[in-house]
Parts: structure tokens; sequence; C-alpha cells
């Protein structure tokens, strides 16, 4: 899977970047902060996602000035080219085309274009919360199998009805985010082995599990739960509450890892995303990695640099320093005040 070209309109601080050919390999841009740099792997992530990294809200992307930002580009996969448009109004619902035709639903173009995206709030992943590890899996779900949205209207009624709909709907995601960790941990770890020496442990911490019948466990443990539910008034048993668990030298990251190795996890965890991908519909996605030196000693730089390039496939990723463009890069972007210079070799 390959962008062919790509052109951002009004997108943040870009007005008008068009960009032909995107060469396969190793891209890197560079330039000072606030030049832009993040913006463009930002709006290349949106045209594969049709969702931002950064923010919820459209507005933002907006240049200021500007009714909508837009968003084109093509995409060669292994069955076929996928031309893919999209307007981002500053409020309401973005509008996409896929090779000319209006989609309405983010799966239909998710289903033929992949992309995987690494910023520096992925240390929230090893770092913050549970929620920012439950968001992780659910993007990995996402990035391997493009989910169905909810289509159904209504809610269901009583307390009966609730639990049935929430052991259905939360066992099928259990499940998936079972699997998701099962095929992105093994590259994750492998991709951090090289860095430090050691594995990264990444194992899904289900709130409710069961190898047997995952549903009736799911229904007893409600049962079990439902005083305390009751005095809480809140839900304490599904996926809502499940969590990953991380450690390096068998020791939990969130709390022990150091700065360094904290952010070589998060990066890692990406890392092996895109494999897991890869693996799953037989080419790579397209991996956007910004800024993914800051927190490593150079040593460290020049190991993910070289384990970047290796890929194969097209990896676009953001440094500050022009002393921080990899070596084995295969191209470089010049970006300064939202426009971008291919460098000629």
């Amino acid at each position: 899977m390959r962008l062919a070209w790509v052109e951002l309109r009004d997108f943040r601080n870009h007005a008008h970047t068009r960009i032909e050919p995107v060469p396969d390999g190793l891209i890197v841009a560079v330039g000072p902060n606030g030049e832009g740099k993040t913006n463009l792997l930002e709006g290349v992530c949106f045209l594969f996602t049709l969702t931002s990294p950064r923010v919820s809200a459209s507005g933002p992307l907006v240049r200021d000035g500007a009714d909508a930002a837009y968003i084109r580009g093509e995409v060669e996969t292994i069955d076929a080219r996928v031309l893919v448009e999209v307007e981002v109004p500053t409020k309401g619902a973005s509008r996409v085309k896929v090779n000319r035709s209006p989609v309405r639903r983010k799966r239909d173009l998710r289903r033929q274009v992949r992309a995987v995206f690494f910023g520096p709030d992925d240390l929230d992943v090893v770092r913050g919360d549970p929620s920012h590890r439950r968001r992780f899996l659910d993007e990995a779900v996402v990035a391997l199998w493009p989910l169905k949205e909810w289509d159904r209207p209504g809610v269901p009624a009583g307390m009966e009805a609730w639990d049935a709909e929430l052991v259905h709907a939360g066992a099928a995601l259990i499940r998936a985010r079972a699997e998701a960790i099962d095929r992105l941990a093994p590259p994750a770890s492998e991709e951090f082995d090289g860095l430090a020496g050691y594995g990264l442990a990444c194992t899904y911490a289900a709130n409710v599990w069961s190898d047997d019948d995952l549903e009736d466990a799911f229904r007893a443990r409600i049962e079990e739960r439902r005083h305390d539910e009751l005095v809480r008034r809140s839900s304490l048993v599904g996926p809502h509450r499940d969590d990953v668990d991380l450690a390096v030298r068998d020791l939990g990251a969130r709390a022990f890892a150091s700065h360094g190795e904290a952010w070589a996890a998060a990066l890692c965890l990406r890392l092996g995303l895109s494999t897991a991908v890869e693996r799953e519909i037989g080419e790579p996605p397209i991996l956007l990695v910004d800024d993914p030196f800051s927190a490593l000693d150079p040593r460290r730089r020049d190991q993910i640099g070289e384990r970047l390039a290796a890929r194969g496939g097209q990896v676009v990723i953001s440094v500050a320093d022009e002393a921080d463009v990899p070596r084995t890069a295969h191209a470089t972007w010049d970006v300064h005040a939202g426009t971008v210079a291919p460098r000629v070799a």
C-alpha cells in the first residue's frame, strides 16, 4: 500500500500543499517547531482514517479565515487505486468521496486503506490511566478489522435488556481486543528488544474473561456486582474497565520504566500494530511517526532510523533538527510556514 500523491488545502497552517509523487521508503519531514510538520502528518492520517489523532473537533483543522479544509490523495493497494477526497468544515460532519462517489460510513474507506500514526501523546498509553490504553486497544481493533458502526435505533428499556446488550456487545469487543493484543504484542516486543536488549511484556487485562463461555462468565459477574453497581450508580463489569499490562524487565512500565523506556515502549506498540496490520491485509499500512527521536539517546535514535528504513512500504517521520535526519532516509521534505519542498538529491 502506498500513497501516490497528497494535497492539503486550508488544513491547519497549510494553505496549499501538494506533494507528487510521494516516494517509497523512509521519508523525513524536517523543519523548526511550529512550521507544519505535524500538521502534514495529521492531514495524511485524516485522509486514511477520517479522524484526527490530535483533536476530536473539526474546527481546529481548518485554517484561520477559511470555511473548510480539503484533503485529497490517491492510494495504491494490491487490488486497486483509491482516490480519496475529504472536505472538513469548521462545524458538522466531514464529506467524503471515494473514487468520486460519496461515502457515509468510515468503514467504507477503512476497509480499503490503512495507516498507523505515532505521536508524542502516545506516551500516555504507557504512563497514563487505563482509558488511554483502552483507546489504543480500540484503535488497534479498528486498524486490524474495521468495525461496523451501531446502526439500530433506540435503546433497550429495563435493566435486563441493558445487561443483555452489554454482554452481547461487550463480549464481542473483549474477544476483538484480546486477539488484537495477541497479534501486536510479539512484534512490539521484538521491536523493543532491538532497541533495549530486553523485551516488552504486553498482556490484555480484561475485566471479565473465560476461556470456556465468556457470555456466561460476563452475566455471572454482573449479577455478583449488582449490589455494588446500584450503590455506586455505575457499571462495574465490562470492557470499559479493561486495561493493558505493560512491563519491562518484569517491572510495570507505568511506574518503573524510565522516560526513555516509556517512550520507546509507546513507539514500539505502534510499530507492532503496523506489523500486525501488514500480516492481516498482506501489505504494509502507511506508517506516520511524529517526532520519534526527542526522548531517545543518540544510539537508539540511530537504531530506530535504521529499523524504520528497513520496514518496507512508506514511512513518514518528522524531526525538528537537521542532525536528526537518519542517514538511511530515502527522501527529505523541508517544511517551512505551511509549505513543503522535497529536496533534490
